[in-house]
């Protein structure tokens, strides 16, 4: 993206406009969190509205030369920025272009580490907490947080029966060389530890959890339902999913002698987007946790945390990856979560598109990253075959959902349709339908021969 193009979409995390030269305190913190993050550009002579106001030719040179010093004297360590003017539209302006660091954190001398280290989250720069400054502290040493030991955890405590078996499904044996190979486990004087990943994996962290809420209308006014799942992140994975497919419209197509049944949004991108969440999710920040959000016109996915390191909204859409969380990515791979790094986003843009739908918005919102699925409106002839199930009764199994989608053509069902319809003989039809009656999803009606049951409207 060029210059003008750049300056046309406003402030943001990699640039920064001022239409004349800032306090020298100001321009230092930018310099500083650009070199913490992402890089960026520093614009002098176009105000906060983009339009290009320009500088006076026979100064250029003389503030170049007072940023140069500036950077020098009151930046630690050593950055060196390019500075350089450009002509916009026939004026002149000042551009101080800074690339992201490798000798994290950088800060203020006359504020020292700890508080004077800044970061650029959004178009603002924020004084790092003690917590960002060892994530920047791990960048430089180019370790992420889940391969960390965690100390105050007895190894031999921990019940890794859930990974084993994940693992053993694929053929593969998860002993000990394997679990010091994907760094689940790290040797140190002899002595066994998990890091942070196996923790996080097995959710053993208070604060992995995902939290699922189905809202009225198109605000968080009203629940209509919520759920927060924890435990094991792969079973997190998996119920965020199933509480996802409970709120979104299925639609059922007859064609022939067979059923199609299909959902509003792919779940193939769906689910990509979860596995995103999980896998670059900011682990560091206890404060937060995944939210998944059901709404009239959109399905979100909210994640902790920015893009990791240099990336940003336009080289995520070009297929760049980077992994803040390589435990946790290593094995999500392992076990066939993740196809190829870097190709998710594509995935799910394609999906959607390939389905008549508006392309996903994936963005990044100050120290999170937000991903949004357009939901899909039909008729309302359209929405006569479209099974709803109600909002308050949580997951509901293929088979009962069978029966929803079949309840949604027809109106009623008797025990003798369930035999042929889900391949079962006549007393466990009676079974699932006295389930889904405790349940709430059906009520009976009729006596003896003449009992038939109907779906109960949520």
């Amino acid at each position: 993206m060029n210059l003008i193009d750049q300056i046309q979409l406003g402030e943001s995390k990699i640039l920064e406009l001022k239409a004349q030269l800032p306090q020298y305190d100001q321009i230092a913190k930018t310099i500083v969190a650009f070199s913490n993050t992402s890089g960026g550009r520093l614009v002098i002579g176009v105000d906060d509205d983009r339009q290009v106001l320009g500088l006076d030719e026979e100064n250029i040179f003389a503030l170049q030369d007072r940023i140069t010093s500036l950077v020098f004297d009151r930046c630690y360590p050593t950055i060196l920025p390019e500075i350089y003017s450009a002509n916009l539209a026939g004026k002149l302006v000042l551009v101080v272009e800074v690339f992201r660091g490798n000798l994290l954190p950088y800060y203020l001398k006359s504020e020292g580490k700890n508080q004077g280290t800044y970061l650029r989250i959004g178009a603002t720069n924020r004084k790092a907490d003690f917590e960002h400054i060892l994530e920047l502290e791990r960048q430089k040493r180019n370790q992420s947080f889940d391969e960390e030991i965690c100390r105050e955890q007895d190894l031999a405590a921990l019940d890794l029966t859930m990974l084993r078996d994940r693992f053993a499904v694929l053929g593969k044996p998860l002993d000990e060389e394997k679990l010091i190979n994907l760094r689940l486990v790290k040797v140190e004087q002899g002595l066994r530890y998990p890091t942070q990943g196996l923790m996080i994996l097995l959710g053993l962290c208070p604060h992995v959890v995902i939290k699922c809420a189905r809202f009225k209308g198109t605000d968080m006014s009203v629940f209509l339902d919520r759920k927060e799942y924890g435990g094991d992140l792969l079973g997190q994975l998996e119920q965020a999913e199933g509480f996802i497919k409970n709120h979104i419209n299925l639609r059922g197509e007859i064609k022939g002698l067979q059923r199609t049944d299909t959902y509003e949004l792919p779940i193939g991108a769906l689910r990509e987007a979860l596995i995103n969440a999980v896998i670059h999710r900011d682990y560091t920040n206890q404060g937060r946790d995944i939210k998944v959000g059901v709404y009239d016109d959109v399905v979100t996915v909210v994640s902790p945390g920015g893009f990791p390191s240099t990336l940003t909204a336009e080289t995520l859409l070009d297929g760049r990856s980077e992994i803040r969380n390589r435990v946790v990515a290593r094995v999500f791979k392992e076990l066939g979560y993740v196809e190829q790094w870097g190709s998710g986003i594509g995935r799910i843009r394609a999906d959607c598109v390939a389905m008549g739908l508006v392309e996903p918005r994936i963005r990044e919102k100050g120290d999170f990253v937000d991903v949004e699925f357009y939901r899909s409106i039909g008729t309302e002839n359209d929405l006569r075959s479209i099974v709803k199930v109600s909002d308050s009764i949580g997951l509901v199994s293929d088979t009962e959902r069978s029966i929803l989608l079949y309840l949604a053509d027809e109106g009623s069902i008797v025990s003798k349709t369930v035999e042929s319809l889900v391949g079962v003989k006549e007393a466990r039809a009676r079974r699932i339908l006295k389930e889904m009656t405790d349940k709430g999803l059906l009520m009976k009606q009729g006596v003896a021969r003449s009992t038939f049951y109907v779906r109960v409207e949520g």
